[in-house]
């Protein structure tokens, strides 16, 4: 009798368990990696889901991952697990969108070929603070392509700081220094306090 029962047991609980597994399966197959346009350059780039600017390196090789290890905690690769599906937003080509296996074996994210990062600082939708920096690093366009265009508010040449000089002199503590006075002095008359301005011509 007692045999029975836990025939029984076993019978009931085992089942359960792959029907879990299934479960889990499906659930995992049903996610979705997605990405969308935006403006935040002022022009259309290519945003996660929730708006993050992705960058690619322009020096990384496309087929290839450059940037790992140390670089991958201030550039954060788009990953993909192995069953999410690849959404592409309105104005993206769905046919650009892939994946490549990074160093450590897990997937990253592609658009024509281009491997997308995030960059660690922006922290809101529509900011783009990882444009340019190194000279490398720049957003992707849903052409596929890098975009070089500056960050909103940025300026062409540099700021200037302090205000700008007067031409024809200088200044010191925002007053201008104007001519000396002309002073003569005798060179019969020797001058022996050095603060006079006569004392080096006598000497």
């Amino acid at each position: 009798m007692r045999t029975t029962l836990s025939q029984k047991v076993m019978c009931v609980v085992v089942p359960a368990v792959v029907i879990a597994g299934v479960a889990i399966a499906v659930a995992s197959a049903a996610g979705i990696t997605a990405i969308k346009v935006s403006s935040a350059l002022g022009s259309k780039i290519v945003v996660t889901a929730n708006g993050l600017t992705l960058y690619h390196d322009a020096a990384e090789k496309k087929g290839s991952i450059a940037c790992a290890g140390a670089c991958a905690k201030v550039w954060l690769p788009l990953l993909a697990g192995a069953r999410v599906k690849l959404k592409a937003g309105p104005g993206l080509n769905a046919a650009k969108l892939g994946t490549i296996k990074r160093p450590d074996g897990s997937l990253q994210i592609t658009y024509n070929g281009l491997a997308l990062y995030r960059y660690a600082s922006d922290k809101a939708a529509g900011q783009t603070k990882g444009q340019g920096l190194k000279g490398t690093w720049f957003a992707v366009t849903p052409a596929g392509a890098v975009t070089k265009a500056s960050p909103a508010g940025s300026t062409a040449g540099g700021t200037s700081s302090g205000g700008s000089a007067s031409s024809g002199g200088t200044s010191s503590g925002g007053a201008t220094t104007g001519p000396l006075p002309t002073v003569t002095c005798d060179p019969n008359v020797v001058v022996t306090d050095p603060n006079n301005p006569c004392y080096n011509t006598a000497h």
